[in-house]
């Protein structure tokens, strides 16, 4: 019943697809309070600024997220930007640890979102960063995509 009454939530980080060159990407759950899961479904939350690393027991964790104080909470209302706690199953913690620490490579965050279930969950993404001139090839790239999609409307109509 509730499913159907909630809207979709959809909560994007579009900077991670022009900073960084994305390698692989994982769903992971989020542990949250409950004053955290009410502004997420308002979507009172940012994932623009944020970043994921390990802390020293191997947990992976999202940083400078930001996730505005319920509109109806008392004192007992969360900190905008907490650390949060990703959840993912052992195998793929330790195979993210080990590339963060090998190679150099980062985790950012995607796309926040609720499943069905009503479940907050996190797209997140083993990435590199691009070197300015990648960047400039990504605009390059989406000026001529939208030229050519431009003179093709144009060229039906």
């Amino acid at each position: 019943m509730y499913a159907m009454m909630q809207k979709k939530i959809n909560i994007k980080n579009k900077r991670a697809r022009f900073e960084y060159e994305l390698i692989d990407t994982y769903t992971a759950g989020l542990v949250l309070s409950g004053t955290e899961i009410k502004s997420i479904r308002e979507s009172k939350a940012s994932i623009t600024e944020s970043f994921c690393e390990f802390n020293d027991y191997g947990e992976l964790f999202i940083i400078n997220m930001q996730v505005d104080e319920y509109s109806h909470g008392s004192h007992y209302n969360h900190k905008p930007k907490a650390e949060r706690k990703l959840l993912l199953n052992k195998g793929e913690l330790k195979k993210l640890e080990k590339e963060v620490k090998n190679s150099g490579l980062t985790i950012v965050p995607l796309n926040l979102f609720l499943n069905d279930r009503g479940l907050a969950k996190i797209n997140i993404a083993l990435a590199k960063g691009k070197k300015l001139y990648d960047k400039r090839d990504s605009i390059k790239d989406r000026d001529n995509k939208r030229d050519l999609d431009r003179i093709k409307k144009s060229f039906n109509t």
